[in-house]
This record gives C-alpha cells, structure tokens and sequence, in this order.
C-alpha cells in the first residue's frame, strides 16, 4: 500500500502506541435515532496489519467520516487484528473494529478466545477474508498435514488469522502448538520469513489483492506456491459454518489459475452500548463514501446494501438499522 498517511491517522497511531487512546463517543441513553451527533464526537477506528486490507480501508474509511462534515471525527490505527480488536473495542480504546466473523460469532457467544459474551453489535457485512496459505518450494509442503515439524507463520497474536490459522492445522490432524514450529508473526516480517527462507510457510486471511501477498508473489515468485485448503473445510464448518469454498482468482496476483481456498465475511463492529446516532453516521458514511475505498483496496467493492444486514450471529446495532432502513438495504 502507497497511501499517505494523513496527519490524523499519524496520530491515531503516535496515541495507540502509548496505551491506546480512550474513546468520546456517548454511550445509548435510549430514545429516537436521529443520525445527528449532537456534538463533536472522535472515534477511533482499529483496523490490522499495514500491509493488509483492513489498515487500507480503515485509513480510507476514517478520512470520509472525516470529510463528511458533521460533528463526527475518527482516527485509523494498525493493530493485530479480529480477536485483539474485539477485547480493545470492549475495553474503551476504540470505538469500531474491523472483524473475522468467526471471530465476532465467538465473541457473541463467549467461546474460542473468548470466555464470556462480548458485548458487541455489527453496523454492516463488509469485504470476504480469503485464506492464503503459501508455501516455499524448497520445503516440500504439498498439504496442510505436511506442515508437521515445519516453520509456520499463523499470524499475529490474537489475530483473525491466527484463529483460522490453528483452526485448519487442527482438522489436518496437527496440533498448532507443538507439531509446528509456530511463529506468530504479522504480515510484514512472515513476508520477510519468506523471502529469506527461514519461515516455510505462512497463513493469512485477508481480502483480495492483500499488498503483502502482492508483495511476496512479485519478488518471490518462483519460490512459493499457494496450498488448496478446501479438502478441509467440512472439518472447518463443524466449527462454524461461516465457513465456505471459494476461489482466489488467477488475476488477482497473476497466477497461472485460481486458487480454491476456505472464505469468511468480514463485519464492521461496535459496542452495542455506543451512541446511535453515532452508529448511524458511520453506517451511512461506510455506503455513501465508498468510492474511495474502492479505490484504497480493490476488496470494498464488494462492500454492498444487499448483504449489509447478514450479520449473523452479531446483531445489528440499532443505529445501524436507521442507517441501513434510510438507505433501502433489502432485509
């Protein structure tokens, strides 16, 4: 990604970096949504790795919320994704998270990384995370269950990639935590592992073109090899069945054909206790100014008011039903 970053999101980061920044937005004390914030009102927007999807259009997101010219300011900061994302939105450091949806399925009903329900609401379905999984030639990887005693990067710590990650190691009959040696690393140093050999293989979930991905595919391109996933997707779906089959395309990073793999929507997620006029602002700025945020990653155009409300199991925040009523989302 070759995006500039503004002065706000330099200082979304500065502040993150220093114990994370509080947030200012009200909290719902009932009564009409209006989508009119009252008054001036920051939120700050966690997002994941910079070399992913989720930095690029939680940048993008936050400079049309910022540029919609209403009371409402926010901020974009890197951090380590899905699980890490839900437990700082429900601690008050941020306001909105981009989210796995297996990961916010879990938060909702306290299981997997969680040990309680979270109390979390989606303002809207966005993008699909596509599972790459990535091999270097030299270690004669050829499925998952030959990653036994292997160097694999399953992604930041608490990160959706992490989840799914240890998910597929475990239906190919691995345990994450002692058949592979597992290096919970973020995307920029798994690239790095890659190209200079000492990481074997890597897993990342992220949407389509990821730049990281572009990034390895460019300068290690006879090195690597996608790995098809897919024979262990009804394992997956056991787990969860916002598991489904779907296909990398040749395009996307110049391969010679597509490449099946395991996908999983992604939602855009709040506390449930955050004021509603202010889910409502950011729900209708998310489909009013998406253009931009097409043009920050090709993976928003896929963001749509047809499947906005599928959300399941998270409810939808009730500022967001405004929003979404307002803008004639099909239910």
């Amino acid at each position: 990604m070759r995006r500039v970053l503004t002065a706000a999101v330099i200082t979304a980061l500065t502040v993150t970096a220093c114990g994370g920044r509080q947030n200012t937005a009200a909290t719902d004390t009932g009564g009409e949504v209006t989508c009119e914030v009252a008054q001036e009102t920051r939120v700050g927007i966690a997002t994941g790795n910079a070399t992913g999807v989720y930095f690029a259009l939680g940048n993008a997101f936050a400079e049309q919320v910022n540029a919609s010219g209403g009371r409402l300011q926010a901020t974009a900061a890197e951090t380590g994704a899905s699980v890490q994302n839900i437990q700082q939105l429900v601690a008050g450091t941020y306001d909105v998270a981009f989210s796995l949806a297996d990961t916010a399925a879990d938060a909702v009903n306290g299981t997997g990384s969680f040990t309680a329900r979270q109390p979390i609401a989606a303002l809207a379905r966005i993008h699909t995370n596509y599972t790459q999984v990535i091999v270097r030639k030299a270690a004669g990887i050829t499925d998952v269950a030959g990653m036994r005693g292997k160097r694999v990067s399953t992604g930041s710590p608490k990160s959706g990639t992490e989840v799914i990650a240890n998910r597929v190691l475990t239906a190919a009959g691995l345990d994450p935590e002692s058949d592979v040696s597992a290096q919970k690393l973020d995307l920029t140093k798994t690239v790095d592992g890659m190209k200079d050999g000492t990481i074997d293989a890597l897993f990342w979930s992220g949407g389509l073109p990821t730049p990281g991905i572009t990034d390895l595919l460019t300068t290690a391109k006879d090195q690597v090899a996608f790995l098809d996933v897919t024979p262990l997707l009804p394992e997956m779906q056991k787990i969860n069945q916002v598991y489904q089959e779907g296909d990398i395309p040749a395009a996307t990073y110049q391969q010679a054909a597509d490449v099946k793999t395991i996908v999983v929507p992604n939602y855009l997620v709040v506390r449930e206790d955050l004021d509603p006029n202010v889910a409502c602002v950011l729900t209708r700025t998310l489909f009013t100014g998406k253009t931009p945020l097409e043009q920050a990653n090709a993976a928003a155009k896929e963001i749509g008011l047809d499947t906005a409300r599928r959300c399941e199991p998270v409810p939808l925040h009730r500022g967001a039903v405004k929003a979404l009523d307002d803008l004639g989302a099909p239910r």
